[in-house]
């Protein structure tokens, strides 16, 4: 199965070098070469229990998928804003890239360390690898880029060594390096950015997601310290909860936001949301919706305490969400993609204070989400949080808060590209939930080394067409040029990953369709 997969994603790699074929493909190649290698060695270390923290059980190490999203992503983000002639986008796809590399660079160097006795092989391949690709940087960076580049790896070693000490079994090293990456890359960028504030730079939504993410991520490293000196279970550490949670909010978080979009947030946040009618009728459609979700929540734990066999949900039950979420997001992107965007931003900070809300089990209704949510927990959530609903929230957002928009004058990027926002609706909303669903009910013949199924994977890949042609009717916006075939290997390619990748789906398929389809 882990052969299958890095073949997979050495499919990926090549079909980008092929179209792009600068120095930051031969790197890109030369880094999934190296992380094919050191992977074994993290799979080793993980059996052995010889990895210095406590990583996610029942999954590889996950390192070669995971090392390859952000620098992908940076060379085909280089590549389309250098065709659309936007420099200042086409270098910021290069640290992108560079960043990507480096952090890979610095995982298995790390296994590579403790790895005993020390690999020889491996230790040349890196070696090589790490001088091809800090060769390239030295010939294509200015000194600034260099810098910022460092500074989000420092960021990420810190951010590692305390996250992963608090929250043990929840990531494999892969989803370490993807997760953790991000957030050290986003914070990094947030602070240049408040820095040089008078530049004038970046859209006041953009902002808005820099500054929720940093301080949903900071607020939880906060309580967690706090929490290890005091009892957060009772009524005086909630109240000391909710009131600093006040005090951040709109003492720190909303201030900076202030900063760097020149206006009070709150009141901005108001006129964006109901500026237009249409805006208005979104809203009260997607609360319809949340509401269903919580309908559906609240249904199965009453089923549960009525039938005491029943201690969890079933795979279809928890499928329900990815058709609300699908329901949610293809309005969005079809009438409002600014909307849909705030939108989710909103929602995963309310996602991840909730999470804060349970884990810390803060009154009033910390001890109830823990009972509700309980019944939803599958293999994936053996840590102490539950991250599979932020992740699927993060597989569909993710597309369309990367979506390059000022390399799109027009709004929608030409060919296979005009569906890049639409990433995580096909490949997590639509291809994930029919293959689970069809998998379950009616698969028998099943893939070599995995437990999904060759009928679940082909009705996958069958539902996504129809997708596509669905969206090339209702969005007027989505002109491929007759880039089906470049759509039906990306479709294919991403839903033979999720028969076989053990990593988290909902984030890890979405990013390689959205790198597909840029490219």
């Amino acid at each position: 199965a882990v052969l299958v997969e890095s073949l997979l994603v050495f499919a990926v790699v090549l079909s980008v070098h092929a179209v792009v074929w600068d120095r930051f493909s031969w790197c890109a190649v030369a880094l999934a070469l190296q992380a094919f290698y050191v992977q074994f060695k993290w799979d080793r270390l993980l059996q052995l229990g010889g990895a210095v923290f406590q990583f996610r059980a029942g999954a590889n190490s996950g390192l070669l998928p995971a090392s390859m999203v952000m620098p992908l992503l940076g060379v085909v983000m280089k590549e389309r804003c250098r065709a659309a002639g936007i420099v200042y986008f086409e270098r910021f796809g290069i640290v992108v890239a560079s960043t990507g590399m480096l952090l890979a660079l610095f995982l298995s160097v790390l296994a590579v360390g403790i790895t005993k006795p020390v690999p020889t092989n491996t230790c040349i391949l890196t070696g090589i690898a790490g001088s091809v690709i800090i060769y390239t940087m030295k010939h294509s960076l200015t000194v600034s880029e260099v810098i910022e580049v460092l500074e989000v790896l420092l960021i990420f070693v810190y951010l590692s060594m305390i996250l992963l000490y608090l929250l043990p079994r929840c990531f494999t090293p892969g989803e370490a390096l993807l997760v953790l990456g991000g957030v050290s890359f986003v914070l990094n960028q947030l602070i240049k950015r408040s820095l040089n504030v008078i530049e004038g730079r970046g859209d006041p939504i953009d902002f808005f997601l820099l500054v929720a993410v940093v301080g949903v991520v900071l607020l939880g490293l906060f309580f967690t310290v706090l929490f290890i000196f005091m009892d957060s279970g009772t009524w005086i550490s909630s109240m000391f909860f909710h009131m600093m949670t006040a005090v951040l909010g709109l003492g720190v978080i909303m201030p900076w936001l202030y900063r760097l979009i020149q206006r009070n947030p709150l009141f901005w946040l108001l006129q964006f949301l109901f500026q237009t009618q249409t805006r208005l009728y979104l809203l009260v459609y997607w609360t319809f919706l949340a509401a269903s979700a919580c309908g559906v929540v609240f249904y199965q734990n009453a089923k549960r305490s009525s039938e005491s066999k029943k201690h969890q949900a079933s795979t279809i039950t928890r499928k329900y969400f990815h058709f609300i979420v699908v329901a949610t997001y293809v309005p969005g992107l079809i009438y409002d993609r600014q909307l849909l965007y705030v939108a989710a931003v909103l929602c995963l900070a309310v996602f991840i204070f909730l999470e804060y809300v349970r884990y810390f089990r803060i009154k009033p209704f910390g001890q109830t989400l823990r009972h509700l949510l309980s019944l939803f927990l599958d293999e994936r959530d053996s840590g102490p949080l539950i991250l599979t609903h932020i992740y699927l929230l993060l597989g569909m957002s993710l597309p369309v808060w990367l979506f390059p928009r000022c390399c799109a004058p027009k709004g929608t990027l030409p060919g296979a590209g005009a569906l890049v926002p639409y990433s995580g609706v096909l490949a997590v909303g639509v291809g994930d939930t029919i293959a689970s669903v069809f998998g379950s009910t009616m698969g028998e013949i099943k893939w070599p080394g995995t437990k999904k199924t060759f009928e679940g994977t082909m009705t996958a890949i069958f539902a996504q067409i129809i997708a596509v042609a669905l969206i090339l009717i209702f969005d007027s916006s989505v002109n491929l040029n007759s880039g089906y075939a470049w759509i039906l290997a990306s479709v294919s390619l991403v839903s033979l990953l999720e028969a076989y990748t053990t990593q988290i789906d909902n984030l890890l398929l979405p990013l390689y369709l959205q790198i597909m389809l840029m490219a």
